[in-house]
């Protein structure tokens, strides 16, 4: 397949209204302000996108709105990732359908599927479509892990085209990329590790923080690319801040209330997860101010 995953990839959050209802208004917002900052394509209804609080109707609409206001800007991925495999090619033939370029599939959750059952998985929803199909290990989120052997197999799969790694193990990360066939994409999926992924080897990243400051995380790609190391090692201190914040409450709502702070959209997250303590909000904002030049 000729599809080739490459650099910054927002992990688009999905924006509320106050009954917790997409925010058609707010989501276009959001997609426009990524696509100024020079992202290479965007990512709907992923883990930052609270796929795992959206029925299936909220995530088409989603898709619906992205797709729309992309326009054929940039591709669009979709998240497809759900428990059973049936619901997961369900999602991805629905995301296939509307339009997505390729669709990221979260290994199943809760459940912790042996190797086997997981290239059973992949193979299946490979097989159902015809779009793209990118792995998506989480192991701190999901409890499982996709073993290096898992990929290598699956990479031989025509249409599964590369895997995003969230793992935060660079030891792991290495091992895929030494080990993949080299048109298969191993992306960085910690925000902390985009450099380093790059530098050896990696293809692209999908990142929370380029929702935020995307000028400034393209230009961790950008500098690489060019063979600027000193810059994109600076870009990426200068990220830090923003990727520690995401500790200073609750998963993923200081993401969504950063870009409240910039003004592009709102930062309800769907309940109950609630809105950042005043303290700790306050500390964001001092964050983000330091952040102004890249915005």
């Amino acid at each position: 397949m000729t599809f080739k995953p490459h650099g910054i990839i927002p992990a688009l959050v999905t924006p509320l209204k106050d009954d917790e209802s997409i925010d058609e208004n707010g989501l276009r917002a959001a997609v426009n302000h990524v696509i100024a900052g020079g992202v290479h394509a965007v990512f709907a209804v992923g883990s930052q996108g609270e796929f795992y609080a959206l029925a299936k109707e909220e995530k088409k609409q989603v898709l619906q709105i992205v797709i729309d206001e992309v326009n054929g800007r940039v591709p669009v991925y979709a998240g497809t990732g759900a428990l059973t495999t049936k619901e997961v090619i369900d999602l991805t033939k629905m995301a296939a359908n509307m339009g997505a370029a390729a669709a990221s599939v979260l290994t199943p959750f809760f459940i912790v599927p042996g190797q086997n059952e997981l290239i059973q998985h992949y193979e299946a929803v490979a097989k159902s479509v015809d779009i793209p199909i990118l792995l998506y290990g989480n192991p701190m989120r999901t409890g499982v892990n996709l073993e290096t052997a898992t990929v290598v197999k699956l990479a031989q799969v025509d249409n599964i085209v590369g895997i995003k790694d969230s793992s935060g193990n660079l030891g792991l990360t290495a091992d895929y990329i030494d080990n993949v066939p080299e048109d298969f994409a191993v992306i960085a999926g910690n925000d902390a590790l985009i450099y380093a992924t790059l530098l050896m080897g990696g293809k692209a990243s999908i990142a929370a923080t380029a929702n935020v400051v995307p000028k400034l995380v393209v230009s961790i790609y950008e500098n690489i690319q060019s063979g600027n190391l000193k810059a994109a090692r600076a870009a990426q201190a200068a990220l830090a801040p923003l990727r520690k914040a995401f500790t200073l409450s609750t998963f993923p709502v200081v993401v969504k209330e950063s870009m409240e702070v910039i003004g592009v959209c709102g930062g309800r997250a769907k309940s109950p997860v609630g809105r950042m303590p005043a303290e700790a909000r306050k500390k964001l904002e001092g964050i983000i101010e330091t952040l102004r030049d890249y915005l």
